[in-house]
This record gives structure tokens, sequence and C-alpha cells, in this order.
């Protein structure tokens, strides 16, 4: 379980494509304060750590997590956001993100406003009733707040804090993201569609 605060961001050291799986290995920032099996959020992704060596860690993705994330479009070098689990004893200070990706969105505008960014995506699989302006959405594992919704295409507003600290700022118009929306509005919508 994650809150969609990002640590930090760290680069692809390596990929290896073995059948239907891919290996990826990352430089590690966080050191000694990881072991095997722990659950760390990629771009949202939550993989579980299966190799650590000197400054480097690895994670495997299967078919199906291929298939629904952008890890298809990983480059050697690209800057990958990272949080690990939260803490029970700590402030949820984004929202209940649980790094099962949704969907992915493809960057369709970006525009500097005033200090900040406004940043514009099309997903490629929207449930209207799951994209409510001011409704939390994670955004390759940043958890951001809906500016508006349109014709499928959702905004969110983005800080110089989050726009320097995250990946976002090697992004550009015509990239993809990992879109996990909102888990308790999931639950409800389901709970609805049950009673009905």
């Amino acid at each position: 379980m994650f809150t969609g605060i990002i640590e930090c961001t760290t680069e692809v050291y390596k990929l290896n494509r073995q059948k239907n799986n891919l290996f990826i290995t990352f430089k590690n920032p966080f050191l000694d304060h990881i072991k095997i099996n722990q659950s760390i959020a990629h771009n949202g992704i939550c993989l579980s750590i299966i190799e650590i060596i000197n400054r480097t860690y690895s994670v495997i993705a299967s078919e199906e997590t291929l298939r629904c994330t952008n890890l298809d479009f990983l480059k050697i070098k690209d800057e990958v956001n990272l949080e690990r689990g939260m803490k029970v004893n700590e402030r949820l200070d984004g929202h209940i993100v649980q790094g099962h990706i949704d969907t992915i969105a493809k960057i369709v505008e970006i525009n500097r406003k005033n200090g900040s960014w406004l940043f514009s995506f099309k997903s490629r699989k929207i449930l209207d009733n799951l994209v409510i302006e001011k409704g939390s959405i994670s955004v390759n594992g940043i958890s951001l707040t809906i500016k508006k919704y349109s014709n499928k295409i959702f905004s969110v507003s983005i800080i110089p804090y989050t726009y320097e600290k995250t990946n976002l700022h090697f992004m550009k118009v015509g990239d993809f993201v990992n879109v996990e929306y909102d888990i308790l509005g999931k639950y409800i919508i389901k709970n609805l569609c049950f009673l009905n």
C-alpha cells in the first residue's frame, strides 16, 4: 500500500527480456534500507525486489503487468518515480494508492500556468464515474487532484516542487503514464452496481 507521495527518482540501469517477462535493474537510491521481496512502487507499479547487487536492485514485470502499464516504453537511463510501502504509524499525506495500474494515458498537453504546470491526459480506458473534478488520481505513482475532466481528457495542476522532484519534468506531449483510479471510488461504484 502506498500514498502517492514520491520519495525520489532513480535511473533504469538495465533491461532484460526473458520470454514474456521483463527484468528491470535500477540504481539503488535507498542503499541498505531495502531488502529482497520488499515492494516498491515504480511509476506507481507495485514491484517486488528479487535481487540486490552493489548499488543496484532488480525487479521482474510479468506479461500481465506489461500489458497494463507503460513499462514497454521504458529505456535505459529513464527516470522512474519511487515510493516504498507506507508505514501505518505515519500521516497519509496523499491518498490510498495500491500500486495496481488500471490503464495508461497519453499526455496530450502541457501548459505552464503562473509558476505551475497544467498536464492534460487522454486515457486508453476511462470510467466516467471514477474521474471526477477535485477527486484523487495516481499518475506515474504521484497522488494528484483532478482539476478538470471533459471529453475523455483529465487535467491536473502540478506545483513546482512536484514537477522538480518527480519524473514529470522529463515528460513531453505524446509520452504515456500509468494511471490508477481512486480505490475508494472503485469500491463505491462496485457496490452501487451490486445493489442495482
